[in-house]
């Protein structure tokens, strides 16, 4: 019996919240109805603002995304922030030099770092600089070039060529989108150069994203996924796109609590 409306729509938030993103074309064939109808579900789904269409498929929040102060950010996903960020600073060993790139979970690593020997930091943001500077282990090396406002981190050719004078073990890089085809994005264009020359000057690429994160996609691309060695995320991200990363070779640790 092909299923009424209201139970498509209910099968097809089920999927959203389950997988965090649905496809028109395997809509149609679990419930059975043209793709037309299944557009139509989905129209009427995005007009009382419970998911967000794209070209094919839907996602339960709008996958590209606009730019928002540092301030404001910091009020979102806390919690789990914080427990990525610890799982991150587990990563981090005696005598590393690593690079911190900008953003609210980022700093909050910043915080959470208790190096027990040396430490060397490369920081384009100014607050994780800040949250670091009372660590006696730490060696800071702040990056100059034009401050952005928005998240008190500086981007440019200045910060670009500091860089190249550098080797790294790890970097550690928050984004603002994960795209298990287009790769990993942000929402300006220089930062996303600045990471860029990030990713190539480190050994190690280690993304940390919130589960808000998947299924997204910035203004600016950085790399694809072939370039990252591990996501850390929280539990609430889409099974099905961190498995999609893990078949790309990425390895992803999903924090617990």
């Amino acid at each position: 019996m092909v299923a009424s409306i209201a139970e498509r729509h209910q099968h097809i938030l089920n999927k959203l919240k389950e997988q965090g993103h649905v496809s028109v074309v395997e809509l149609s064939r679990e419930l059975k109805v043209s793709t037309v109808t299944i557009r139509k579900d989905l129209k009427l789904l995005e007009d009382r603002k419970l998911l967000f269409r794209t070209h094919g498929s839907a996602t339960p929040q709008s996958p590209y995304i606009a730019n928002r102060p540092v301030n404001e950010k910091e009020k979102i996903q806390v919690a789990q922030k914080q427990m990525i960020a610890a799982r991150a600073a587990q990563l981090i060993e005696a005598n590393d030099s690593i690079i911190l790139a900008s953003g609210t979970t980022i700093n909050e690593l910043a915080r959470q770092i208790r190096p027990e020997k040396g430490l060397t930091v490369i920081c384009s943001s100014l607050i994780a600089s800040q949250n670091l500077i009372d660590q006696n282990e730490v060696e800071i090396i702040q990056l100059g070039g034009l401050l952005r406002k928005s998240s008190s981190s500086v981007v440019g050719p200045h910060a670009q060529k500091m860089l190249e004078m550098f080797n790294c073990n790890r970097l550690f890089l928050g984004v603002d989108g994960i795209d298990p085809d287009y790769g990993i994005t942000t929402t300006n264009a220089l930062e996303a150069s600045l990471n860029q020359t990030m990713v190539e000057t480190a050994h190690k690429v280690i993304i940390l994203a919130d589960s808000t994160k998947f299924g997204r996609k910035g203004f600016s691309r950085i790399c694809g996924l072939e370039r990252v060695d591990t996501i850390i995320t929280d539990k609430e991200a889409p099974l099905k796109l961190i498995e999609k990363c893990r078949e790309k070779g990425v390895e992803v640790i999903v924090t617990e609590g």
